[in-house]
């Protein structure tokens, strides 16, 4: 996640991490904000589709005006030379346009937004679009190794936000408006390669509905508990059910996970007896029950303490090692 791992990830884990960048992601802006256009097209990693001319609006913007300045001068004092230095001041302006679209675009790469391939869906292109001829082209010669040219995924997800605003117009529960999305959404299939935005994106509906506000709604948890016989059941009333089983299953998952946090912050607090009022054990019980897992390093960081104060707090509260190596190793509440 802190993009140090020292070896290739694999798949899962870099599809794993994607999905995490998206939610936290959502959850950082406002509720609306990703099932609007501009939201889609951030989670999707093309937010930057259409953008070429506002990203050399800044300062290529300005020669137009200048060339038509510099024609009018010559024309009115027949200066020749004058022409041949607007030339050269217009191929400045947009090589240096250019280096500020690369600029953009990598600033957002390293802030860790994905970018798609654009040229097999659209024939727009990003801000970083200008100059890059070679990378433009590999898209077209791989496009039909890696996706259906046919599968307009623009229109199937105008298809999507069609449902989803018409759920909006009518009154019903949150959760079975939820449902229904998450029903069109396996049926529509906007999306070839991130079929996994689907459920946040329904996650973000019920927080957009005010059903839950203090995070994101993990239906994955409570997909996986039902069998797919009744998810892929031809009845469509058969998947909804299937679907509010999973609402309801996710919920008691999220509810017995709660549970158990609470009873090892129990356990965990019976330690603090006769500790000293500025001892550093209570942060550190709130840093892991805030975390999946822990590190030495992120132990200092978080409580400001050394490394070695770090470990000594750590076999204090004996909590379980996970990696079973002696270095590099980290703890988390199992």
């Amino acid at each position: 996640d802190a993009h140090m791992d020292i070896r290739t990830p694999t798949h899962e884990l870099t599809r794993a991490h994607a999905v995490l960048r998206a939610r936290r992601r959502i959850f950082a802006n406002k509720p609306d904000w990703a099932l609007s256009r501009v939201g889609i097209l951030a989670l999707r990693g093309r937010e930057g589709q259409g953008g070429r001319d506002e990203a050399s609006a800044g300062r290529a913007g300005s020669g137009p005006d200048a060339a038509t300045a510099a024609v009018g001068a010559d024309e009115d004092a027949g200066d020749s030379g004058l022409a041949d230095e607007t030339e050269q001041t217009d191929a400045l302006a947009q090589e240096m346009a250019e280096i500020d679209a690369v600029l953009a675009r990598s600033g957002r790469l390293l802030a860790g937004e994905k970018f798609a391939p654009r040229a097999a869906d659209s024939p727009d292109v990003d801000a970083a679009g200008q100059g890059a001829n070679t990378r433009e082209a590999l898209p077209d010669s791989l496009g039909p190794l890696i996706r259906d040219l046919d599968w307009d995924e623009d229109q199937r997800l105008a298809d999507w936000l069609i449902v989803v605003d018409r759920l909006r117009g009518e009154n019903m529960p949150a959760v079975l408006a939820a449902a229904i999305a998450w029903e069109a959404w396996q049926d529509i299939e906007p999306l070839q390669h991130q079929h996994w935005l689907g459920t946040l994106l329904v996650a973000a509906l019920l927080r957009q509905r005010g059903k839950v506000g203090s995070h994101l709604f993990c239906l994955n948890a409570g997909l996986r508990m039902i069998p797919r016989e009744r998810r892929r059941a031809r009845d469509r009333t058969t998947r909804l059910l299937a679907v509010l089983d999973a609402f309801a299953e996710a919920a008691s998952a999220g509810l017995k996970e709660l549970n158990r946090l609470v009873m090892a912050k129990g356990q965990l607090e019976r330690r603090l007896r006769h500790r000293r009022k500025n001892s550093s054990l209570p942060a550190l019980i709130e840093l892991m029950l805030a975390r999946p897992v822990v590190s030495a390093g992120l132990i200092a960081a978080e409580l400001k303490i050394s490394q070695r104060a770090a470990l000594d707090l750590v076999a204090e509260l004996g909590i379980r090692e996970v990696t079973g190596r002696g270095r590099y190793r980290a703890w988390g509440i199992m």
